[in-house]
C-alpha cells in the first residue's frame, strides 16, 4: 500500500507526469476540440498517454480533466457531462497507474487569466461540481493548476476544503516570476494559500525551466510548504504549420536537480513536455535524497491582503452572526408579503409623500417601492426619498433603476451610493423613452438593457466593478426584474422572463393585472420558476383613469368587464369601486401568490392602505415586517 502523498513528499521527490494537451496535439489531435471528451470517446488513447508517463518514471499522474468543468465544457455542448467526464478521467488514470503511481485530480482555472464577468458564486458552483466527481472516484489528491489569479485559486481551494481533507496542491501561473496577474507577490500568494488549507504550492505553465528557476530562487526561505513545479518545455515556436518547443529532455533533467535543491518535492512538466522529458527527470533524480525543509523564518502576508482574499472567497454559508433583517425573498417564501409603490413627487414638497409612507408603515407593508422617473416624467430622486423613508419611517425602500437615464459610469456610481446608504433592494427596468415624457428633448441613454443591469448589479455582489476590476468589499443587493403578462403570447413573455432569471434576478414584479383568469394563467405559466413573483395590483381611480391606462400606457391592459364597471365613475365613487375591483383581484391572487405588489394611483395612498389591511385580514395575521435601519 502506498503511503499518503503528504508522507511521500516529506522525505522524497515525487516525479510528476508531463503534458496531456500538447502531447495529444503532437499525436495528431487538432486544436479546438475538447481533449477531455476523449475520456468518453477515445479512452484507450488517454490511457496509453498515462501509461507512457508511468513507464517513463512518473510516480504521480494527473487525470485528463483540466478543463472538465461546466463553463469550459459548455463551449462544446458538453455541460451535462461534467460528472461523466471527470469520473471517466479518474478510472482511466487508475487503470494506467496501477500500483506504480498516485492519481491526482486535475482542476484548471476557469477565468484562464481573462477578466470575465463570471460571478464568484458560479465559480464556486463549477469547482465544487467538478471536485465532487473526482472525489467520488477516489483520487489520491487534487491538483489545482494554471491559475493566474490568487483570488480564483483561493475560491477553488475553499470548495475543495469544504468537501475533503485529502492532499491539495495549488499551482499558480506567472509570466514575470515575481507577481500574479492580480498583483500578489509570490511569497504573499503562497502564504495566503497556506492559510486557506493548501498542502503544497507551486508553479506551472507559461515559463520554461529557466523562468521557474528564477522564481524558486526569489521565494527561497519565504514559503512554509513544500513546492511543486511543472515548467513548459521552453517557449513554443510555430514552424511549418505546427507548434514546437525547444527545451530538450536532457536540459529538463539537468534543471530538475536544482529545482529539488530549492525545495521542490514534486517535479513534472507542462506544455510541450513528453514522456522523454519525464524520463530525463527520473534519471537525473535517481537516488537523490532531499534535505530537510526549513520553514522557521517564513513571512506572513499583510493583514490587508488577507482580508481582501477572505472577502473574495467567502460564500454566504460563511456569513454567520450578522444582524441582518430577512430579505423580501426570505419573507415571501414564508408568508404573504406586501410591496406598495408610492411615486416620488414631481415638485419639491415631500409632505404628502411622507404622510403616505407613515400610513403604509402603520398598515404593515413590507417594503415601499419607488419608481425611477416612470413614464419618463421628471420626479424627485428615488435614492434621496428612499433614504428618507428608511431613516424616518423605518420602511424598507425598494428602488427602481432605469437604464434610460444613466450611462454605465453613472449607473455604477448610483449603485455604489445605494450600498453606502444601506439600500439593498432594487428593481432593474429598461425605462420608458424620454421622448414620451415631460422633457422630450432629453436623451435616452440605454447603455445597458435590463438584462445587462441585472448582471452588473449581481457582479457588484461578487466584489467586481462594472469594469471587471476588484472592489474591496462586496455589495448585498437583492435584484428584481419586471414582467409584463399583459401580452398576446404569455409563453413568449415567460421565455424572456427566464432570461432575466438566468441573468441573476432574485424576484419578479409584474405589471398590474386586471383579469382574474390571467392571474391563474400566470401562475400556471410560471410554476416551474424557482424565484418568487409579486403579482401587480393597481386600484383604478376613475373611469377616465381606466381608459387612459388601457389605451395609452404600455404594458397595461384592462378587461372589458373592468372597463365597463368603471365607466363614468369619478371622485370618491370611482376610487371606491376601484378598491372593490382590486379586492376581487386579490382574492384570486392570494390563492396563487404570496407576493403582492400594490401600485398607488395619484398619491391616493389611503386606497393602498385599505388593500394592505384587506390582505392581512384574509391572511388572518398582522405581520412584523422585521426591518430596521442599518
Amino acid at each position: 500500500m502506498k503511503p499518503d502523498l503528504r508522507s511521500k513528499w516529506t522525505d522524497s521527490v515525487i516525479i510528476g507526469d508531463g503534458a496531456m494537451g500538447t502531447y495529444l496535439y503532437q499525436l495528431g489531435f487538432p486544436v479546438g476540440i475538447s481533449y477531455e471528451e476523449l475520456n468518453l470517446i477515445r479512452p484507450h488513447i488517454i490511457e496509453d498517454v498515462h501509461r507512457q508517463y508511468v513507464n517513463a518514471g512518473a510516480q504521480m499522474i494527473e487525470t485528463n480533466t483540466f478543463s472538465a468543468n461546466y463553463d469550459r465544457l459548455s463551449k462544446y455542448g458538453l455541460e451535462d457531462k461534467v460528472d461523466e467526464i471527470n469520473r471517466a478521467g479518474v478510472r482511466i488514470a487508475r487503470a494506467a497507474a496501477g500500483d506504480q503511481a498516485y492519481v491526482v485530480g486535475s482542476v484548471g482555472a476557469i477565468r484562464n487569466g481573462k477578466r470575465t464577468n463570471i460571478p464568484r458564486s458560479e465559480l464556486r458552483q463549477y469547482f465544487r461540481q467538478q471536485v465532487s466527481s473526482l472525489l467520488d472516484e477516489g483520487v489520491d489528491g487534487i491538483l489545482l493548476e494554471t491559475f493566474f489569479e490568487v483570488e480564483e485559486l483561493a475560491i477553488a481551494l475553499r470548495q475543495v476544503r469544504k468537501l475533503t481533507d485529502i492532499p491539495v496542491m495549488c499551482q499558480l501561473t506567472v509570466e514575470d516570476a515575481i507577481r500574479t496577474l492580480d498583483g500578489f507577490a509570490l511569497p504573499d500568494a503562497f502564504a495566503l494559500l497556506t492559510d486557506a488549507g493548501a498542502d503544497m504550492v507551486g508553479l506551472n505553465c507559461r515559463v520554461g525551466p529557466n523562468g521557474t528557476l528564477h522564481a524558486l530562487e526569489a521565494i527561497q526561505g519565504k514559503v512554509s510548504l513544500p513546492l511543486s513545479v511543472y515548467p513548459d518545455a521552453g517557449v513554443a515556436d510555430y514552424v511549418d504549420g505546427e507548434y514546437r518547443y525547444g527545451a530538450s529532455p536532457a536540459y529538463f533533467g539537468q534543471r530538475s536537480v536544482r529545482f529539488a535543491e530549492l525545495g521542490a518535492r514534486v517535479i513534472g512538466g507542462c506544455c510541450g513536455t513528453t514522456p522523454e522529458h519525464i524520463a530525463a527527470i527520473a534519471r537525473a533524480l535517481e537516488g537523490y535524497t532531499p534535505g530537510t525543509l526549513d520553514f522557521s523564518n517564513v513571512q506572513k502576508p499583510t493583514p490587508q491582503i488577507s482580508v481582501t482574499i477572505e472577502n473574495a472567497i467567502m460564500d454566504e454559508s460563511d456569513r454567520n452572526g450578522e444582524d441582518v433583517p430577512p430579505t423580501l425573498v426570505d419573507l415571501v417564501r414564508e408568508r404573504p408579503t406586501v410591496i406598495v409603490e408610492l411615486d416620488p413627487p414631481r415638485d419639491l414638497d415631500i409632505t404628502r409623500f411622507l404622510k403616505g409612507a407613515a400610513a403604509l408603515k402603520e398598515a404593515g407593508v413590507d417594503a415601499l417601492t419607488l419608481a425611477d422617473n416612470s413614464l419618463a416624467v421628471t420626479r424627485m430622486s428615488n435614492m434621496a426619498l428612499g433614504h428618507i423613508v428608511q431613516r424616518e419611517a423605518g420602511i424598507r425602500p425598494l428602488i427602481h433603476i432605469a437604464c434610460r437615464d444613466r450611462n454605465m459610469i453613472g449607473s455604477q456610481s448610483h449603485m455604489m451610493g445605494f450600498d453606502a446608504l444601506g439600500i439593498d433592494h432594487v428593481l432593474a427596468v429598461t425605462g420608458d423613452p424620454s421622448k414620451f415624457g415631460d422633457l422630450p428633448g432629453a436623451s435616452s441613454v440605454y447603455d445597458m438593457t435590463s438584462f445587462d443591469m441585472i448582471k452588473m448589479i449581481k457582479q457588484l455582489n461578487e466584489g467586481i466593478a462594472f469594469s471587471g476590476k476588484p472592489l474591496k468589499q462586496r455589495a448585498k443587493f437583492v435584484v428584481g426584474a419586471a414582467f409584463n403578462p399583459n401580452v398576446k403570447h404569455l409563453d413568449k413573455a415567460v421565455v424572456r422572463l427566464e432570461k432575466k432569471i438566468a441573468a441573476g434576478a432574485d424576484y419578479i414584479m409584474t405589471q398590474p393585472v386586471y383579469d382574474v383568469q390571467l392571474i391563474a394563467d400566470i401562475r400556471e405559466a410560471t410554476k416551474h420558476l424557482d424565484i418568487p413573483i409579486f403579482i401587480g395590483i393597481m386600484p383604478l381611480a376613475s373611469g377616465r383613469n381606466a381608459e387612459y391606462l388601457h389605451n395609452e400606457v404600455p404594458g397595461i391592459q384592462l378587461s372589458d368587464e373592468v372597463r365597463g364597471r368603471m365607466a363614468g365613475l369619478e371622485g370618491e365613487e370611482g376610487r371606491a369601486t376601484g378598491v372593490v375591483i382590486a379586492k376581487e383581484l386579490l382574492d384570486v391572487a392570494m390563492e396563487h401568490f404570496n407576493g403582492i405588489y400594490i401600485m398607488t394611483p395619484f398619491m391616493f395612498y389611503d386606497m393602498s392602505v385599505q388593500l394592505t389591511e384587506y390582505i392581512w385580514t384574509k391572511a388572518k395575521r398582522r405581520p412584523n415586517p422585521l426591518f430596521h435601519t442599518r
